[in-house]
């Protein structure tokens, strides 16, 4: 009998990797910047990130979805990770958390 692995343990550890990554011009996270549109879990653990970027010629453009791939893949249960970038609906200040707003003073 193989052993049952909640996804919602693995979406929680997730979070937690990408809540450790910066938007390197804002001092948030990109979780709470709203950069991320969705995170998906298969069952055989491989998960696919939809997120976004502040703008499309955003300087991080190259670096910032390697970097969530990466960390994303260092989570032990995690088996694969692939990161896919999206405009649509395209980035705005409404995506922010009211944590992030709070953070650049917009509250």
């Amino acid at each position: 009998m193989s052993e049952q692995i909640d996804t919602t343990i693995i979406g929680e550890k997730i979070l937690k990797v990408i809540k450790t990554i910066y938007d390197p011009e804002i001092p948030v996270d990109i979780y709470e910047l709203g950069l991320i549109y969705d995170v998906l879990i298969n069952e055989d653990f491989e998960v696919k990130i939809l997120m976004t970027l502040t703008t499309p010629n955003c300087p991080v453009a190259e670096t910032l979805p390697l970097e969530v791939e990466e960390k994303v893949k260092s989570i032990n249960e995690v088996k694969d990770a692939e990161v896919e970038i999206t405009f649509d609906p395209p980035w705005s200040q409404e995506l922010m958390s009211e944590e992030a707003k709070l953070e650049l003073g917009m509250l």
